[in-house]
């Protein structure tokens, strides 16, 4: 089993419950600690505890005790602090970082990553994980299921076959099945069957030795040499030809091949993870696949959901998308939730894939700014029906990322002088240094939104109406604004 658990230590109790609550919401098991004092005895085995929240413990010498004992633990358990009102900010050396109540999905979510990786390094003795490795995101029926196979299979050394539509996520299945195995500490080492040459394919799986074909200048290893005593990953393994089908059966079969060139035989200790990106079974019934392979492969299967049946998940694939943007320093965007919304309706024929080359194009076009839902590619502006009850409550839970930035109030005086000079005369000319269009709209959209809802007395839909505008429109306008009602 992975680390799954969150030890939570707070003397609060309405602060346990809520917190309780939304690490529930992230997939993981809290393990509430009440008595401070106890928390050893409360906390169980520490290595199934992916990370561990300290909040209140009645005192700072006792607070410094327990953090003390955490980060000096040979588990080496990630540890948070919680800074919670009236109590004392403590930084105390060791631990990864702090974290301010009431905390919020992305907050956690993050925390969750950071002590993701912080984990792995000491799981491989010191050894910095893969930076390709993901962890899987997301809470809904479908993706739960998917986890528990995960975590069902991935100490075994039965081959996996991951099935499911092209961009929902295969290779991170197969590198979240090799991160959480006993060879995480080996190579994990993916293969594309269709992007390699047939002719070609041969050498790239089971090298070759120097001069057993024209370019064969030296010597080389394959890919199951590369992935000794680790897992190699035969993505699109539709697309291998018929002769190499009967070769790699009879690796999995005898553990052992030749390099081409070479009658020495090499011993294969890999674990097998093979994806398709085609219909198996169909290929079997038209003769272009074996049968005996396949039934070799598919020993525990996990079927992958299409990311159009799984709607609740797209706000936290948003989340996690624009966080690796961030990481990268590659810069980063906030969506509204109604921009969020239109999005959790499109039917995604591309999958994962294709949320995040829409999230990165918008990073692009709105550095650093909101996305609304006027905003978004045209295809994506979508209304509709309501959104089931799940992907709404997501939603809520996942606000916008970056604070809310108010229009300054000189820039915003300005653009009311020129707004009326332009309503006086609409022959004026623009400012010798031009203006920023966007920005000046932005703050005239503010400026009438505000006195709508002067006039109206801080009725919403009164002012809707005036703005001749949807009530639920006005609101989302509202909360990208910062505008409060007075009752508020």
């Amino acid at each position: 089993m992975s680390a799954n658990n969150v030890l939570l230590v707070d003397i609060d109790e309405n602060r346990r419950e809520t917190l309780a609550t939304l690490i529930e919401f992230i997939n993981c098991r809290p393990v509430v600690v009440k008595e401070p004092s106890l928390w050893f005895e409360d906390a169980g085995d520490l290595s199934d505890v992916v990370m561990a929240l300290v909040g209140d413990c009645g005192d700072k010498h006792q607070t410094k005790q327990l953090l003390r004992e955490l980060v000096n633990h040979e588990e080496r358990v990630p540890v948070f602090t919680l800074e919670v009102p009236n109590s004392e900010i403590i930084d105390f050396p060791g631990t990864l970082g702090g974290l301010r109540f009431p905390i919020k999905y992305p907050q956690l979510s993050n925390a969750l990553q950071q002590a993701t990786i912080y984990r792995g390094q000491f799981d491989s003795q010191g050894q910095q994980p893969s930076a390709d490795f993901r962890r899987l995101v997301g809470n809904s029926p479908a993706m739960k299921a998917v986890q528990r196979m995960i975590d069902q299979v991935s100490d075994s050394e039965a081959n996996v076959l991951i099935l499911g539509e092209s961009g929902t996520g295969k290779e991170v299945v197969a590198r979240n099945l090799h991160h959480l195995s006993a060879r995480r500490e080996k190579p994990f080492v993916p293969v594309n069957c269709g992007a390699i040459p047939a002719e070609l394919l041969e050498s790239e799986l089971f090298g070759h030795e120097k001069g057993s074909f024209t370019g064969a200048i030296t010597a080389r290893k394959g890919r199951f040499e590369m992935a000794e005593g680790g897992t190699l990953f035969l993505d699109e393994i539709g697309d291998m030809p018929l002769p190499m089908q009967v070769k790699l059966l009879r690796v999995l079969q005898e553990r052992t091949f030749e390099r081409v060139g070479s009658s020495k035989s090499l011993t294969a200790n890999v674990r097998v993870i093979a994806a398709p990106h085609r219909n198996l079974e169909s290929h079997i019934e038209q003769g272009r696949f074996r049968e005996d392979l396949f039934y070799r492969l598919n020993v525990f299967p996990i079927e992958m959901p299409a990311l159009r049946e799984r709607p609740e998940d797209i706000p936290l694939l948003i989340n996690e998308l624009i966080m690796r943007i961030e990481h990268e320093n590659r810069g980063t965007v906030r969506l509204t939730s109604a921009a969020i919304s239109s999005l959790c309706r499109y039917p995604w024929s591309g999958n994962v894939r294709e949320l995040a080359n829409v999230i990165e194009r918008l990073v692009i076009l709105y550095p650093y700014g909101t996305v609304d839902f006027d905003d978004l590619p045209e295809k994506f502006q979508l209304q509709g029906a309501d959104l089931p009850e799940a992907v709404t409550t997501v939603i809520e839970l996942n606000p916008e990322l970056t604070p809310v930035q108010k229009p300054d109030a000189e820039v915003a005086v300005q653009s009311q002088v020129v707004v009326s000079e332009t309503e006086n005369d609409s022959s004026e000319s623009l400012p010798e240094d031009g203006l920023d269009l966007k920005e000046h709209l932005a703050n005239l959209e503010y400026l009438l939104i505000k006195q709508a809802l002067d006039e109206a007395s801080g009725v919403v839909a009164h002012a809707a109406n005036k703005l001749k505008m949807r009530r639920t429109t006005l609101v989302e306008k509202m909360r990208k604004y910062g505008i409060q009602r007075e009752s508020d």
